[in-house]
């Protein structure tokens, strides 16, 4: 019975996306937007020797470039256009809800509503441009220091690449604004995400390839399998689960008619930072190792020691990775939730927590339920962050999707799903609206 009900939804979906012209549209322009994408990141950046690079950046794939070459789809890796990808503008979107916080100008834009929203963005613009700029000279400046890979460098070769990695961060901006009004999901972490599955077909290949050869045994490759299946399902559980606190609103009365008291819910998500922490917490671990390597072993002893102690894998490195997951997972869901804010709204629409009382009281309660579920949250990113890590270092695994990947790929198709799904509930709606104003005509 259950599967014949499933199976009823399911053609109804599907008749309902055949007759869906608009999100046809929509999913079609979105996957041409991404295949420009794509094709951007094999355009290689002018004036520098493909080779070359090709033998730096494997000798230092395990610092932070390989894990922002995980992100910008091997756009570093192949040094192109796109080697920033959309990361300056993911920066100066976080630096703009950092300062929310404490500039008194911008939590007063913040609250004005879409108008206040379109300033925060344009500032974001400009911050973006900024941080970018700095990225693309520090990436030409490194690039003249890593021996023979540009072919001739000085100061033509600095402006140029700063205005050609610059320009291609803005440009994928641009595509992810489109995408998000013009397509389907959010357009800038559809390009996050995009980048990473295209990486993925040739990373299984490479651990299969192991496996052919005897370097990864059978036993190895399915545990893996059964991670990642694990991984994914435990991260689709805790996305989707949320604490829900009862919210009561009381009668009202309008002109000569009494109105029933309605309730609803106030909705928490067990995950409320997002995939925040374990990004800044591996850029900030894997910061020293990358200057180590780019210094080619000089520097001090102390120095040398703490890169050592802080590579892939070691006691030192995953115990830092823990604390700075937890540390930024409350960190941000308090920039993010502000549960005074949230209480004062509550109380201008008339509505109260049963047994709380309304404003202070009622802060207090929503932080205490918050607090405590960001526990399980910090928890569940260290467990999703942390298995693959001791499994990559102590296995020798090269499995390419970590943690934070699969974080970013589940959690973006989640919602890009959830969004085809509310155009189709739309779709069926309009449809049901006009069969009933040409029934009332015909009668």
């Amino acid at each position: 019975m259950a599967s014949a009900a499933e199976q009823l939804a399911a053609n109804l979906n599907f008749s309902a996306f055949a007759k869906a012209d608009e999100l046809k549209k929509r999913i079609w322009f979105t996957l041409g937007a991404l295949l420009v994408y794509r094709l951007g990141t094999y355009i290689p950046l002018p004036g520098i020797d493909p080779n070359i690079w090709e033998q730096v950046f494997k000798s230092q794939a395990g610092g932070i470039l390989g894990m922002f070459n995980m992100f910008a789809g091997g756009g570093i890796h192949r040094m192109a256009i796109f080697a920033l990808n959309i990361m300056p503008y993911i920066s100066a979107s976080i630096i703009l809800q950092l300062l929310t916080t404490v500039s008194p100008q911008l939590e007063a834009l913040k609250k004005e509503g879409e108008s206040g929203r379109k300033i925060i963005n344009q500032y974001t613009r400009y911050l973006t441009v900024v941080l970018a700029t700095f990225q693309a000279y520090g990436i030409a400046v490194g690039l003249e220091g890593a021996g023979n890979v540009v072919s001739d460098p000085g100061m033509f070769f600095r402006i140029s690449t700063v205005i050609t990695l610059t320009g291609g961060t803005m440009f994928l901006m641009w595509i992810g604004e489109q995408i998000t009004s013009r397509g389907i999901g959010n357009g800038i972490s559809l390009i996050i995400m995009a980048g990473i599955v295209a990486e993925l077909p040739s990373a299984i290949a490479g651990t299969l390839e192991l496996g052919r050869q005897g370097a990864l045994s059978t036993f190895l490759i399915l545990a893996i399998i059964i991670m990642a299946v694990a991984v994914i399902m435990l991260i689709v559980f805790v996305e989707r689960a949320q604490r829900r606190l009862l919210i009561q609103y009381p009668k009202r009365q309008v002109g000569n008619k009494m109105f029933e008291g309605q309730s609803s819910h106030l909705p928490l998500k067990l995950n409320t930072a997002g995939v925040i922490p374990p990004i800044f917490a591996s850029s900030l671990l894997l910061l020293p190792t990358t200057i180590a390597q780019f210094n080619a072993g000089k520097g001090p002893e102390w120095f040398q020691w703490l890169t050592t102690q802080l590579s892939h894998g070691r006691p030192l490195f995953l115990v830092l990775y823990l604390g700075m997951i937890v540390f930024f997972a409350f960190f941000y869901t308090a920039i993010v939730f502000n549960p005074t804010e949230t209480a004062d709204n509550l109380k201008k629409h008339g509505g109260f927590i049963p047994g709380i009382r309304p404003g202070e009281r009622t802060a207090e309660y929503i932080d205490y339920v918050l607090s405590r579920i960001t526990v399980i949250g910090a928890i569940y990113l260290a467990v999703v962050c942390l298995i693959p890590e001791i499994l990559i270092s102590y296995a020798s695994v090269p499995f390419y999707l970590g943690g934070t990947s699969l974080l970013i790929v589940v959690s973006v198709t989640m919602d890009t799903v959830a969004q085809v799904q509310g155009y189709l509930l739309a779709h069926q709606y309009e449809g049901l609206i006009r069969k009933s104003k040409l029934r009332g005509r015909r009668k």
